[in-house]
């Protein structure tokens, strides 16, 4: 390597933190509401939705309109509609729910079950 400025990617506690997908693990009751990654919760700090919508990949356009619950802690939970969607999709204990934020609002979910293979 000759001299020059180095092409090595800058440490990762100097990248920009941007929580764009995370995933939960369904341990309680699945249609009940579901805490989300206080990560998530704290990049969405200062512009905090009253709703989010749900839209299952690769099963078209359809959205779920589902209630956005903070505790004031900086925790952050799918509250009304979640039910809806856990029932619609089969989730159940031991699942995993990965999700995708997609910007305006809107989660890109899978759903994956107790053999960690994907549900469609």
């Amino acid at each position: 390597m000759g001299s020059g400025s180095s092409s090595l990617p800058p440490p990762p506690s100097t990248l920009p933190l941007i929580i764009e997908e995370f995933f939960i693990v369904v341990y309680e009751d699945p249609l009940v509401k579901k805490e989300l990654p206080k990560k998530f919760a704290d990049y969405l700090d200062g512009k905090e939705p009253a709703k989010v919508y749900l839209r299952a990949a690769d099963c078209g356009p359809r959205l779920w309109t589902v209630e956005v619950l903070f505790d004031g802690q900086g925790r952050m939970y799918l509250d009304k509609g979640w039910e809806k969607f856990a029932i619609a999709h089969g989730v159940d204990f031991g699942w995993f729910v990965h999700f995708k934020y997609e910007g305006d609002d809107v989660l890109t979910v899978k759903v994956f079950d107790g053999t960690m293979c994907r549900r469609y």
